[in-house]
């Protein structure tokens, strides 16, 4: 069982996540503020946070740098706001994944349960990253697809190790052009689509349908 913080001022909506996350064995303990959340997070561990954005005492967003200020929880929003702007926002805030009202109890399982496995990443080895099919190993700058050696350049290298160590998570647009090509270029979104368009043609099946790097529509990119 994981105790499973619920943040969200409609009484109806923790009355459901409690039914929802019953289902897996979760706890979920359902407050209604701020003050409440920081109560229980200072007192008890939780194994995740689920958040809505719109409470009465503090906007939502600004909430996420104080979780994880006070947990290594990972955070999914759950909100009834559907702007790109907003979903972005949260996730270079550091939410793991945005789901928007009203939800799916079965699709917001399977999402809670990929934060829970930490983005679904083995660590083999110390230092070897691997994801389903796919296999990294930092010290040789050597990567494998199902066994079959891929040749990559830097820049892609850099992309897939990301997305790899956030397998499951969405990665917005400027936070990979940040970590690959630097905070002067979190703009600059055509490098990051040659990059991906690129990895695609190297280690997907069918780039044309893409399986494994999945685009997130105005937003970024999923390992999935």
């Amino acid at each position: 069982m994981t105790r499973i913080l619920c943040i969200d001022d409609e009484a109806a909506i923790i009355r459901l996540l409690q039914v929802v996350l019953g289902k897996d064995g979760h706890e979920a303990v359902g407050v209604s503020n701020w003050q409440a959340a920081k109560a229980v997070l200072e007192q008890r561990d939780v194994g995740a946070v689920l958040l809505d954005l719109g409470l009465p005492d503090r906007d939502g967003l600004e909430l996420i740098p104080l979780i994880k200020n006070l947990s290594n929880a990972p955070i999914i929003v759950v909100s009834a706001r559907n702007d790109i702007s907003e979903k972005v926002a949260a996730l270079d805030l550091g939410a793991v994944d945005y789901l928007t009202k009203p939800f799916d109890g079965d699709e917001l399982r399977a999402r809670l349960r990929a934060a829970l496995r930490r983005g679904g990443v083995d660590q083999n080895t110390e230092n070897v990253l691997a994801h389903g099919l796919i296999r990294m190993d930092p010290d040789r700058h050597e990567v494998e697809i199902d066994g079959r050696r891929v040749a990559l350049t830097p820049k892609e290298y850099a992309v897939l190790k990301a997305l790899v160590a956030a397998a499951g998570r969405i990665l917005t647009h400027a936070t990979l052009l940040e970590q690959v090509w630097g905070k002067s270029h979190r703009e600059d979104v055509e490098y990051l689509r040659v990059a991906i368009r690129s990895l695609r043609l190297k280690i997907e099946d069918d780039p044309s349908q893409p399986r494994l790097i999945r685009n997130e529509p105005g937003i970024g990119y999923r390992l999935a």
